[in-house]
C-alpha cells in the first residue's frame, strides 16, 4: 500500500525513495495513518476477511512505530 510506504518513509524507518535519506515527519506520518484509518472506516463490510486482516495488522504496526518514533523524539 502506498500510504503504508508514506507513513514508514515520514517515521524514519525507511529511506525516502527519490533522495536515498532518512528524514523523520511525524506529521505526515500522521496524516497517512489517519488516511489508512478513514479508508478503513469507509470500507467497513465492503472488504473480504483477509484484506480487513491485513489491513488492521499494517495499521498495528504502523501506530506502534508511530509511538516508539515519538518517543524517542522526545
Amino acid at each position: 500500500m502506498m500510504l503504508a510506504s508514506s507513513a514508514v518513509v515520514a517515521l524514519g524507518h525507511a529511506p525516502d525513495p527519490l533522495t536515498g535519506q532518512r528524514q523523520t515527519d511525524l506529521a505526515q506520518a500522521a496524516d497517512a495513518i489517519d488516511l489508512l484509518l478513514l479508508l478503513r472506516e469507509k470500507t467497513e463490510g465492503h472488504r473480504s476477511s483477509e484484506e480487513s486482516r491485513i489491513l488492521d495488522e499494517l495499521l498495528y504496526d504502523l501506530q506502534l512505530r508511530y509511538v516508539h518514533t515519538t518517543k524517542q523524539q522526545s
